[in-house]
């Protein structure tokens, strides 16, 4: 379960975004940071027991950094208000499907993965293998787990067909996405709950035939 002080903190980060704030409570940032951690820790424990991809992966590894990068962005706060880790077997930073948990107050948190705006050899070849397996992607989708816990993939699509592909295309709704991501949000109160790491896990289970497809279309 996370402790309900590391929303707090997360809550109080984004009323107070600003170095001198979080220099002079750094302990409660520190705090935080330890028990995001601990709960990805546990997490990615149970789930290498169904994806042995993760089972080398350290929590400490998977975190995001608090600090956000302003070099190109007109908003100059220095600290994002949420903490987040993504944990696969080629590393946060790879291109490998994944698993990723978002921890942010105000009923934010969200569990999910799949692969996020990838580059266009690689959607390229996600349509591909889309268009030519489409019976075991839809599959995937209609499964009736899948569906209660994600609902749909995460609407992130053009409005007209990717290249090479006919407007008439009997899939095109599938191949128009240029993200295959699916999410499951928890309250707060959720979070804070003893049995969040089973929920989490099942999550995770759920997403995984998804990530597998996902991966055999990269090549990874």
């Amino acid at each position: 379960m996370l402790q309900h002080s590391t929303l707090e903190f997360l809550r109080l980060l984004k009323e107070n975004n600003n170095r001198e704030w979080f220099q002079a409570n750094k302990s409660l940032y520190e705090a935080a940071k330890a028990d995001v951690t601990a709960l990805v820790t546990t997490v990615i424990e149970k789930v290498a027991a169904f994806d042995d991809s993760i089972g080398h992966l350290q929590a400490k590894d998977c975190l995001f950094r608090i600090y956000r990068d302003v070099r190109f962005s007109p908003d100059k706060s220095p600290y994002k208000t949420n903490m987040g880790a993504y944990f696969t077997g080629g590393g946060k930073h790879s291109l490998q499907c994944g698993y990723y948990l978002h921890i942010e107050p105000g009923n934010q948190c969200f569990a999910g993965g799949g692969c996020y705006m990838p580059p266009a050899p690689q959607l390229k070849m996600i349509r591909q293998e889309i268009d030519y397996h489409t019976p075991e992607f839809l599959a995937i989708l209609q499964n009736p787990d899948f569906a209660a816990t994600f609902g749909q993939l995460a609407d992130i699509k053009l409005k007209t067909a990717p290249k090479g592909y006919a407007k008439d295309h009997p899939h095109l709704n599938l191949l128009q996405y240029t993200s295959y991501v699916a999410s499951h949000n928890f309250t707060d109160a959720q979070m804070h709950a003893k049995d969040v790491v089973p929920q989490l896990v099942h999550t995770f289970k759920t997403l995984k035939p998804l990530n597998d497809f996902l991966n055999r279309a990269m090549g990874i």
